[in-house]
Formats: C-alpha cells, structure tokens, sequence
C-alpha cells in the first residue's frame, strides 16, 4: 500500500528526465558553467527534499498485514479494502485471504500477520498456546448458522431427532454449536446421526440432490445452495435457537469471528490499531446500510462470485463490530459454553482479562 510514495518518487524520476530533455533539445542562449551548476544544485536538493517528505509519510503511516477468511469476516472489511487503495485509509494495509482458518493461524503465530479475523473459539486457543500473545479487537461476525432442507416437518431443534444431519468439521464451531443446541433440547447423538464432511461445498452437493436430506451450513453457502435448488430453506436459525436457550440459562451470544492483533504489536502500535478499529466498525456498517454497494464490492474482490448471491447472503451474514466491554461479555459468555462442553474447544483454559482489548 506504498503506492502515493512511489507515484511521487516516479513522478520526480519523469520531471528530472523531461528536465534533461528540454535542454538538450533547445538552442537557448550560453548558460555559464557556474549558472549550471546551481541549477544542478537546486535541482538535486529539491529531489532530496521531496524524497524525505516520502519517506516521512511512510513513517507516519505504519503497514499492517491483516489476514480475514474468504467469507464473511472479508466482506465487513470491503471498504477498508477501497479507502487502502484509494490510499485514504490511516494505515498502509497489506490484506491476505485465505479459505482455511489454519492458513491465517499459521501466518499468524509465526509473526508473519499483525491482526487476523479468525474464529472465535481459535482465538481463545491461539492465546493459550501463544501465552498470552493474542488479544482480541472485536467481535467482527455473529451467528452465521442454518439448518437448509426441503423438508418443512423442522420447526424446532427438537423436530432434528431420528435425522441425519450433515456438517462439516468435527469438533469445529458448527459441531460444537449444534451438539450443544441437541444437548439444551434433551438430544443427544444418539438421537441425531451427525454425517461430517470435510468442506461445506460437499454439504451443499448433498443438499442439491436430495433436498429432503438436512445440512447445517454457514452463510455465504447457505445462500449459494438455495440458489443452486429453489425447494431448499433455511428451516432453522441457530443463532435464534441459540438466544431461546441462553434466555434461562445466562444470556450468553452466539459469536462467529473475531478480530485478533498479536500482542507484542498492540502494545507498539496502539494508535494504529484504533484508526483500523474505527475503520473497521465504519466498513461494517457501510456494508449493513448499503447492501447493493456492498455486494458489488464483495463480488469484485472475489469473496462471493457472484454480487446478486452476495446481495442475498449479506442480511444473514450479521456482519458487526462489537468492541469494548460489550465484545467482552458476549465472547466470554460464549467461551465459557463451549468450555463446559469442551475445554479443548477453547484450548484448554478460558483465557484472562488480558484477551480482551479494553482501552482506557
């Protein structure tokens, strides 16, 4: 994103060659050997001048190498996208997405990424395994799941028993989620079959050839398979299962993503980090209040193919940027479920008060 510093130091290379040009094309009267050099002079004290101001301004504006997961934590950051190209953001961005949580973990823990849009349950396993080195910006994505069939008997989480429900990853946020949705309606596995598949496209192949089978998948792929088969929909949203069982039992939210920044690099570039959270929240909710905008946007980066799926998909994305003592009690709440299912599922041990950026 140095793109202004090289245009300008371009654009002094073209001056001081069209410079060179000029005179040596023209039949301008004697210049003396002393005038030259002091047009020589000016010329390369000016060149040193405006390549300073360059190298001051990248100075002032530090690079931060965010990487975000090709779904719906890319799509709140479109317009970051567009103010870093533009070159009218506050930081220089470099962005990398990937298909794979693990891909931005990797790059992530090596140092090779300052901030990540990772799963929320990852992040609390990162900061166990880092000690400490990670800590939590936002909460960027909140609940993304639907149970798709044809089949319009579902109406209740209850109504799952005796089915055979296919999902991806075992022990991923989806698994940890329906199992203990199944578990608040008196369910078990014994009671619904769970058919895991290593990628939600294979979930949505099934879905297309049998619309009476029942998948949970997240959203874009929810949109995009309802697309693909107009019997099929969203007969169950988890999130609003979800809040019916938190309203008695502690009233925790069912959190998607997060944004993370290695510690080490909040604590050296704390200001740097604030302008992109205040960039963010505003892209976030640019993208809530002009759906149209936003889905081109999304379209053209690549993050859905298609802009009139991503127009669809975006009202149930719930695309957010919850910070501050809000973002700490939805997320803990959150963990603190998945802990009492599985405390592998948060790495181990509920991180500390330090997991949570609550600046002063």
């Amino acid at each position: 994103m140095k793109k202004s510093v090289s245009l300008l130091l371009a654009g002094l290379m073209a001056l001081t060659l069209a410079g060179c040009s000029g005179q040596s094309s023209q039949t301008a009267p004697e210049t003396t050997a002393e005038t030259a050099a002091e047009t020589a002079s000016d010329d390369t004290s000016a060149a040193e001048d405006a390549s300073t101001e360059a190298e001051d301004a990248l100075g002032a504006k530090p690079t931060i190498r965010i990487g975000s997961l090709n779904g719906p934590t890319s799509m709140g950051l479109v317009y970051v996208m567009e103010m870093a190209d533009n070159g009218d953001a506050a930081n220089y961005y470099e962005f990398n997405m990937a298909t794979t949580a693990d891909e931005i973990t990797g790059l992530l823990v090596k140092g090779d990424l300052d901030i990540a849009l990772i799963p929320a349950n990852v992040a609390s396993v990162l900061y166990n395994k880092t000690e400490g080195n990670i800590t939590v910006l936002d909460i960027n994505t909140l609940g993304v799941l639907y149970v798709v069939s044809a089949d319009d008997s579902i109406q209740s989480v209850a109504d799952l028993a005796g089915k055979t429900v296919y999902l991806t990853g075992m022990g991923t946020t989806p698994d940890y989620v329906l199992q203990y949705l199944l578990a608040a309606n008196g369910l078990s596995t014994d009671d619904v079959h769970l058919e895991y598949k290593t990628e939600a496209a294979e979930v949505a192949a099934i879905l297309n050839e049998d619309p009476t089978a029942v998948g949970l998948l997240p959203q874009p792929f929810v949109t995009s398979a309802m697309a693909q088969n107009d019997q099929l929909k969203m007969v169950l949203d988890l999130t609003q299962e979800w809040n019916k069982v938190q309203e008695q039992a502690g009233g925790s939210t069912l959190v998607t993503g997060v944004t993370v920044a290695r510690t080490d690099f909040l604590e050296e570039n704390q200001a740097a980090v604030d302008a992109f959270l205040d960039e963010h929240e505003e892209s976030s909710l640019a993208v809530n209040n002009d759906v149209d905008d936003a889905a081109q946007k999304v379209a053209d980066l690549g993050i859905i193919p298609k802009a009139e799926v991503a127009k669809k998909a975006i009202p149930y994305c719930n695309i957010t940027c919850i910070r501050g003592e809000e973002m700490k009690t939805d997320l803990s709440g959150y963990l603190q479920v998945l802990y009492d299912q599985d405390p592998s599922s948060v790495g181990g041990a509920l991180p500390g008060d330090d997991f949570y950026y609550i600046p002063e």
